[in-house]
């Protein structure tokens, strides 16, 4: 019998708690690689083949913003074929519709910077709320003029000749990183951009694999305009912050055993690996191979004897596991000593305000928790009750909560599940599959 089901159409799921976790699991390619492949392949000349490609909503947001501007896109399952625009991107008939995905938005909105045209990117309600004037401020240095509707979506770029920018990023964004290189990958002369802390490095990889030439000294990165894109076929790696939620549940039962193949081990996201050992989990590393400077490999995942200990998040690492830290905290109460969070006041601006979320949820399964505005403090030795989450219409907290779920006294609702589908469509299948009732 399902342990995972539907208490009202498509809108609540309910979790059952769990024995234990086991069982072996491929995961859709990551989102954050699969976004940066599906602009790439639409913008470089010849076909592109992507497999395991993400299956997560935002992701097809990009490809069809892509396909809006002329790129030709084939789905066969997981696999997808790109024809792209040989940097020629066409004026698109309609709004670009990014559905409630910011990177989308963010990054494309680099691309198209240097063309000739008005772009026009709008969202879902989530997505209007986002702060878009921190990719206003380098791409209207480069000379392109983009507007707002108070710092927020809908977005309109008037694309325009660049020129080069030497950039220092006052916020550790991946996306700005991104939009300020592939617009300097279209300028005239050498753009480069500075990071005080390192962010993800998937476009550095991905603008390689398609052939670009870039340059990182230290903490900037240098890219000379002008270069020409070339089709790749690639295989994505499993998306590591889908993992995350998987792996914080074999936290949570002594004799869990998880196998994971094929999972992206891009070291700019290993840090949730290194806090999920410091948890008291024991990672086995199986397989590692390479494809276009991204990492897959295969681990193995079971808990060290013993209760789960607490750990301190902060700064660098904050911004390391900017996604992974809701779920990190929703299984804050079952360790010995808490779990402290710093530094991550990101999270207020993403999907939702997962801080909110994440200390009302807590509270609603009977949690004791202090906000702060940056982060919060879980103590640890608690235990929760199955009761009613408030996802917010947000994938991560959805999730996050389903494994809170797993050891919680009683059955949870998941209002708002559906929002899973952004990034995950398929969890609540594979959770119902690995839980051990």
């Amino acid at each position: 019998m399902s342990s995972v089901s539907h208490a009202s159409a498509s809108t609540t799921q309910i979790v059952r708690p769990a024995r234990s976790l086991r069982g072996s699991l491929t995961l859709p390619g990551d989102k954050s690689i699969s976004h940066r492949y599906a602009m790439l392949a639409g913008f470089a000349a010849g076909t592109s083949r992507l497999t395991n490609f993400s299956t997560g909503a935002d992701p097809h947001s990009s490809l069809g913003c892509m396909k809006a501007m002329g790129a030709q896109v084939a789905l066969d399952g997981r696999t997808i074929s790109v024809t792209g625009t040989a940097g020629n991107l066409h004026q698109p008939k309609h709004n670009l519709d990014c559905g409630n995905s910011g990177s989308t938005m963010r990054m494309l909105a680099g691309l198209v910077a240097p063309q000739q045209g008005v772009y026009t990117f709008v969202g879902d309600e989530s997505l209007t709320v986002r702060p878009m004037e921190r990719i206003r401020k380098p791409l209207e240095a480069m000379g392109a003029r983009i507007e707002l509707t108070e710092g927020h979506a809908p977005m309109t770029v008037h694309g325009a000749p660049l020129k080069a920018i030497d950039f220092d990023a006052p916020i550790a964004s991946a996306q700005v990183k991104t939009a300020v290189l592939f617009a300097g990958l279209q300028a005239q002369g050498v753009t480069s951009f500075a990071e005080s802390v390192r962010t993800r490095d998937h476009t550095e990889h991905a603008l390689r694999a398609f052939g670009v030439e870039l340059e990182r000294r230290d903490e900037r990165l240098y890219i000379q305009g002008g270069q020409k894109l070339q089709a790749i076929d690639a295989t994505v790696p499993g998306d590591m912050s889908s993992a995350a939620f998987f792996l914080c549940a074999a936290l949570l039962f002594e004799d869990s055993n998880l196998v994971l193949d094929l999972l992206g081990m891009n070291p700019t996201r290993a840090a949730l690996l290194d806090v999920i050992t410091a948890l008291g989990g024991t990672i086995k590393v199986l397989d590692v191979q390479e494809q276009y400077g991204e990492m897959a490999g295969t681990i193995q995942v079971n808990r060290s004897r013993g209760g789960l200990k607490g750990i301190d998040i902060a700064g660098a690492l904050s911004a390391q596991l900017i996604d992974e830290l809701p779920v990190i905290a929703a299984i804050a109460p079952y360790t010995q000593d808490g779990i402290r969070i710093r530094d991550a006041k990101e999270l207020r601006v993403k999907e939702s305000d997962r801080i909110a979320l994440v200390v009302k949820n807590l509270r609603a399964m009977g949690a004791e928790v202090t906000e702060h505005e940056d982060g919060m403090d879980v103590p640890g030795g608690q235990r929760l009750r199955g009761g009613i989450v408030d996802s917010g219409m947000d994938h991560r907290i959805a999730m996050a909560f389903s494994i809170a779920a797993l050891r919680a006294e009683g059955e949870t609702e998941i209002h708002g599940a559906e929002a899973a589908s952004i990034s995950f469509p398929e969890f609540f299948t594979y959770l119902d599959e690995l839980a051990v009732r």
